[in-house]
């Protein structure tokens, strides 16, 4: 049986109450990344689609689009030098 593309999903499934989330997916590319992060197959369907488990706090919360102008170059330099001390003050690991 061959799924069209659009029938090949990817679902990601959570609760508030549960610390694990269950990501279903066709996706080749979602599935190496899974498999990547190291994550457990839970199940297969046998037409390409894997399921894989994943702790839910590794899956980004959505954020809000900064909105408004661009930086102004004033605030570019003081965003820049903030950075900077930032890096200066990091230990070299080496």
């Amino acid at each position: 049986m061959r799924l069209s593309l659009v029938e090949q999903e990817t679902i990601i499934i959570f609760n508030r109450f549960e610390d694990e989330a269950y990501v279903f997916t066709y996706d080749p590319v979602w599935q190496r990344h899974m498999e990547s992060l190291g994550c457990k197959q839970v199940e297969s369907n046998g037409i390409g689609g894997k399921e894989y488990q994943i702790d839910k706090h590794r899956i980004p919360k959505p954020r809000l689009k900064r909105k408004g102008k661009a930086m102004s170059e004033e605030q570019k330099v003081i965003v820049s030098e903030r950075f900077r001390k930032a890096r200066a003050g990091r230990k070299k690991v080496g």
